[in-house]
């Protein structure tokens, strides 16, 4: 594929992606406004979607397209890294030390328990 359609995929997946995690962040951060649950749901969820996705489409031989596109373009733009950080700081900075801790090390805990979780059914589909 030549490079201008690869950009072009992995923008298109790209803006899927942030609408995506548009939507999810917008549903779960609306149930509680004193724990960012929408971030830890987005991390989690792609966390579990990534490890899927690239053993599945590794057992299937999907095209270097299609696994770039949706890795990089859809689960690059959906997780939200930056986002994570930012609000567990935010916690910080309000002396909410117990929920930012649960927010840091949930995610992480949590987000290693998807990726396998999404390995492991990667491997049975």
């Amino acid at each position: 594929m030549n490079p201008l359609m690869m950009s072009l995929l992995i923008g298109l997946a790209g803006f899927v992606g942030a609408m995506a995690r548009w939507l999810v962040g917008r549903l779960f951060g609306q149930f509680n406004t004193y724990f960012p649950f929408g971030t830890l749901v987005i991390n989690i969820t792609g966390s579990l979607f990534l490890g899927w996705f690239l053993t599945h489409a590794t057992r299937h031989q999907f095209s270097d397209a299609t696994r770039i596109a949706i890795a990089v373009g859809f689960i690059g733009t959906y997780t939200t890294f930056s986002t994570y950080i930012f609000e567990s700081n935010a916690l910080l900075d309000d002396g909410a030390i117990i929920k930012s801790c649960l927010n840091l090390f949930g995610s992480l805990a949590l987000g290693l328990v998807a990726v396998r979780l999404g390995i492991w059914l990667g491997r049975l589909t």
